[in-house]
Parts: structure tokens; C-alpha cells; sequence
């Protein structure tokens, strides 16, 4: 019920006013029957944007930090997300990728939609980073289409550390779903996973244009963190006079 008031009452409207999104593709996420909607990840904005212009519910799979943080702010965000149905997710560790396999293939098996991020995390630099393979062993496990989907100006609408969104008009991209019928039975073969992946990172770069780096995100945004670090010791010790 909370999902339908914050899509249709509250939050809908209110991001279709302020983005004034542009929608390509719609026809092709389908009306009935579960699907995986695999995405870029750009902006915090991503996760309300897209739920706002799809016609069924989709429910996401959500980093555990948005249902643990400390405060009234922590709270309220966790209540928040669980009453838009997301599903928190440890991204830490070989069990957790399974956990977080165990819930997606738990939504697909009700024949609902599924949101993911192939990536893992948002880009902390607009680009396009490599896939990990969770959305394959999903789809390969459920037997279920992949709709691509690009985010397009989110980056520049709302980047990382901006807590209030500037206001700019973004665009989403849907693809045709992409069918791995032929890799039915072959979940468990390392090379068949990463190449339906990659077929996946492919499809959202095709709708996206963006810059694609074979690197996984998270250890990109280590490397850059470590550089900044660096940076800022060097800084410190430069002599003032």
C-alpha cells in the first residue's frame, strides 16, 4: 500500500515535476510475468526514478547500509526503504552474494520484476564499470528475460556526495530483454556467467553511451579513495612558507 502512495501520491509526481524524465523503451519491460531490470547506477536518485515510470511494482535489491544507519535519520531511511518493499542486501563476502541470490530468485519466483545493478554500487565517476555475475545466476537459475536499462543525466543531476538534487532533466532507456535460454542448466559454469554478464554490461552500454571501464566499481572507488588519501598527506606536509 505504502509503495502505491509514494509512487502515485507523493514521490511520482514530485520526480516527474523536478527531472521532467524522458522515457525510451517502456513497451519493452513486459506486463505480466517475472524479469530482471538490470541498470546502471549513476545517483541515489536511480533507485526512485525508475519505480516512478514503470507501469508494475519493482522491488530492488538494497545495500544493508540504507537499513542500519544510526539516528533518527538511519531509521527513518531504513522504514523508509522497507515500506517500498527493497530488500537489504550485505554486499561483504561470498555468503552474502548468495543470500542476495537466494532474495532475488525469492521475488522472481512470485513472478514479480527484480531491480539490480550489475555493477554493485554507484559510479563514483559517471562511468560504466564490469559486471558482476549475480544478475546471470539469476537469470539463468529462473529462467527469466533481462531488460536493460540506462540512466541517462542522473550523474550530473544528483553526483555522489550531493545530498539535494540539482534540477535537470534526465532520460531512461529500456532495451529489448535480452533471452539466455540457450544457457539453460549452465548456472554453475564460470565462463557461461561471465559472458552473459557481459552481454548485459554490453546491452546497457549500447543504451547508455557512457565511458566503460573492465573494472569492478567498488575496487576503482577503493583505488581512487587511496589516491585522494595520498594526495591529502602529501598536501599536509608541504611547507607553508
Amino acid at each position: 500500500m505504502f509503495y502505491y502512495l509514494l509512487k502515485y501520491v507523493v514521490l511520482g509526481p514530485l520526480l516527474r515535476l523536478l527531472f521532467r524524465p524522458r522515457i525510451e523503451g517502456l513497451e519493452h519491460v513486459p506486463e505480466t510475468g517475472a524479469a530482471i531490470v538490470a541498470g546502471n547506477h549513476l545517483s541515489f536518485s536511480d533507485h526512485f526514478l525508475m519505480p516512478a515510470v514503470l507501469k508494475r511494482r519493482i522491488t530492488f535489491l538494497a545495500k544493508a547500509e540504507y537499513f542500519t544507519g544510526p539516528g533518527i535519520k538511519g531509521r527513518l531511511t531504513a522504514a523508509f526503504f522497507r515500506s517500498a518493499g527493497q530488500i537489504p542486501v550485505d554486499r561483504s563476502g561470498k555468503e552474502a552474494g548468495r543470500a542476495a541470490i537466494r532474495e532475488g530468485l525469492g521475488v522472481l519466483g512470485k513472478g514479480e520484476l527484480l531491480g539490480i545493478y550489475p555493477e554493485g554500487t554507484r559510479s563514483h565517476d559517471g562511468r560504466l564499470y564490469k559486471g558482476k555475475v549475480g544478475v546471470a545466476v539469476m537469470a539463468l537459475r529462473a529462467g527469466v528475460p533481462v531488460v536493460p536499462c540506462a540512466m541517462i543525466g542522473t550523474f550530473e543531476a544528483q553526483p555522489p556526495g550531493t545530498v539535494v538534487p540539482r534540477l535537470r532533466p534526465v532520460a531512461i532507456r529500456f532495451g529489448e530483454p535480452l533471452d539466455f535460454s540457450r544457457y539453460a542448466g549452465m548456472e554453475n559454469e564460470k565462463a557461461v556467467l561471465r559472458a552473459v554478464t557481459d552481454e548485459i554490461m554490453y546491452a546497457i552500454l549500447s543504451l547508455s553511451g557512457q565511458e566503460y571501464v573492465d573494472r569492478y566499481a567498488a575496487d576503482a572507488k577503493a583505488q581512487a579513495a587511496a589516491a585522494e588519501a595520498a594526495r591529502e598527506r602529501r598536501f599536509r606536509r608541504l611547507p607553508l612558507g
